[in-house]
């Protein structure tokens, strides 16, 4: 049996605690909240344990944590976990800055702990589809990863919430690092950016481009992949993809492959991936190291986004 917390319960702290519960050889042995509503919720619920301390919580003996705190405790509770001998998820993006992710890294190395970042579209079945379909070919790739305003983000903007799902995304189906980034964002509300176009070449020489706000009435989660020799495309929502051919000069004409998905709930995959880990003493299949790249370009977006675009 593995023994396992949560940590923080917002949405996505209760979508982990869900999963944990209902997976065969865990043991989960409590949660962490500072809104006593909501652990009184989960313990009616789920039968779990509650605190409103970490520490507490911590001092359970835990093999491996769920951090599902906003961006900005990232830093400090998942050096906490990561003292008292955990493996940890740390919902993305990995920390508020590539300095504390730097640390978080290298913490949880000195440890000898395994530190997961929670970059979910990858354990989408579209996107690990796209994954299967391109080649060495690739030219651009363009995301559009839309909807309205989130009130259950508060101290993040567009870029660092969404955003940071499809520079992972980029990075993951080129197999490559950002050469170059540019980007501009606005604000229709004068705080955090809620609208930003970004604009990147690889170092392999793929194109991207993302499109992402706050600001769409609908929700839409789209990629298409242009290669030399064919064009992909795949909604992450509804878990479509299809592979159109290259265009064929001699009828004029090109043929059209729908891929049929089996539905997987992406958390879960993510969730059984990281205990397989902790438990086999592997490697996580997305690595503190790759957050801390992702972290890495956000901040060259926003000292492009601030006149200070570089390569």
């Amino acid at each position: 049996m593995l023994k396992v917390g949560v940590i923080g319960l917002g949405w996505m702290g209760k979508v982990h605690l869900r999963n944990y519960s209902e997976m065969h050889g865990i043991e989960v042995m409590g949660v962490v909240d500072t809104d006593q509503a909501t652990l009184d919720e989960v313990s009616a619920r789920f039968g779990v344990a509650t605190f409103t301390n970490l520490d507490d919580l911590l001092a359970k003996g835990l093999d491996a944590v769920s951090v599902c705190v906003p961006t900005s405790l990232h830093h400090s509770v998942g050096l906490k976990v990561i003292a008292s001998g955990a493996s940890l998820l740390i919902e993305k993006p990995l920390a508020a800055t590539s300095v504390e992710g730097a640390e978080l890294v290298a913490a949880a190395k000195a440890k000898g702990v395994s530190l997961m970042v929670g970059h979910i579209e990858r354990f989408n079945p579209a996107v690990q589809r796209v994954k299967e379909l391109v080649g060495d070919d690739v030219i651009s790739i363009q995301i559009e990863r839309v909807g309205p305003y989130p009130p259950r983000i508060q101290d993040v903007g567009v870029i660092r919430d969404l955003g940071s799902h499809d520079i992972d995304l980029i990075r993951f189906l080129t197999g490559s690092e950002f050469s170059q980034v540019y980007a501009v964002m606005t604000s229709s509300t004068g705080g955090h950016e809620d609208n930003a176009l970004i604009t990147a070449q690889m170092e392999s020489g793929v194109l991207a481009n993302v499109n992402t706000n706050w600001v769409t009435p609908y929700k839409s989660r789209k990629i298409r992949v242009a290669c030399k020799s064919k064009f992909i495309t795949a909604d992450l929502v509804t878990q479509d993809v299809k592979e159109y051919s290259q265009f064929s000069t001699y009828d004029k004409s090109y043929s059209v492959r729908e891929w049929p998905m089996v539905y997987r709930e992406p958390v879960k995959e993510e969730l059984t991936a990281f205990l397989k880990a902790v438990r086999d003493k592997t490697p996580v299949p997305i690595t503190g190291e790759d957050g801390l790249a992702v972290l890495k370009v956000i901040e060259r977006i926003f000292a492009c986004g601030e006149g200070g675009c570089r390569p």
